[in-house]
């Protein structure tokens, strides 16, 4: 099972993972957007970070990322020895030892000055994490107060449950009119983006698979629905008013 804390926002370990144990799978995180996020476990009473609940967990370094180096890269987490070692080979041509190769590895080392770069950046990481939830809560109070009145249509912002600390790598709202919507806020010189705007099984890529429109009708609905406002630390209290009166302006004309 590969549950994705996605845009920032851990999943139910808990029942995840009670699943995964009731059936003998096993649990791989995908935390790349998700660097510093908080899970309560009801089960063990705690909080616990993201990537650190799973057999093994992925982090992506790109540029975008709540963590990013200046270039690609990425991580893998674990508590197994024998998984840890499986992957530092992996990412050195499948080789233990220079010069003898037990299988076919990659070229997937992390550059030096990439980490150089990481390291001095995660001493931020928990600030950073927390501005983007200042902004977060901002967005959801100027939309919820702001267009109450509206009647074309309810905004359905991110919903963050009491056991979770999201860190909010996107900030993603669910609305009507969505392609009309992002047009209006770029003509206002606000940029935004769809993340994700073909599901998976529409992609190309899976068409071996046979699903056509409409064999995962949520899915698609959603898909049709969201979009993803300017999120960063530095974003200003301003800027937020800004962007939040524009997308109320647009439901007024």
């Amino acid at each position: 099972m590969i549950p994705v804390h996605l845009y920032g926002q851990p999943a139910n370990m808990d029942s995840i993972i009670e699943i995964a144990d009731r059936y003998g799978l096993v649990v791989i995180e995908d935390a790349c957007q998700a660097h510093g996020a908080l899970y309560y476990s009801r089960k063990e009473e705690r909080w616990k970070r993201a990537g650190s609940m799973g057999l093994a967990a992925a982090f992506s370094f790109y540029p975008g990322k709540n963590l990013g180096a200046c270039g690609e890269g990425g991580a893998v987490t674990t508590n197994n020895e024998e998984i840890a070692q499986k992957i530092r080979m992996l990412r050195d041509h499948g080789q233990a030892k220079k010069y003898y190769h037990e299988f076919e590895g990659y070229n997937g080392r992390l550059d030096a000055i990439q980490t150089g770069i990481l390291r001095v950046k995660l001493k931020h990481l928990s600030d950073w994490n927390e501005k983007r939830r200042q902004n977060a809560s901002l967005y959801t109070q100027h939309l919820t107060l702001n267009t109450q009145h509206l009647t074309l249509n309810t905004i359905i912002t991110p919903y963050e449950p009491t056991w979770s600390k999201a860190v909010y790598h996107l900030y993603i709202i669910r609305i009507q009119k969505r392609d009309e919507l992002q047009k209006y806020l770029q003509e206002k010189g606000i940029s935004t983006g769809l993340h994700y705007p073909i599901p998976l099984h529409l992609q190309k890529a899976y068409g071996r698979l046979g699903y056509v429109e409409g064999d995962f009708p949520i899915t698609e609905k959603v898909a049709r629905e969201i979009i993803s406002l300017p999120m960063f630390p530095d974003l200003t209290k301003k800027q937020i008013e800004y962007i939040s009166s524009k997308i109320e302006e647009f439901y007024q004309l």
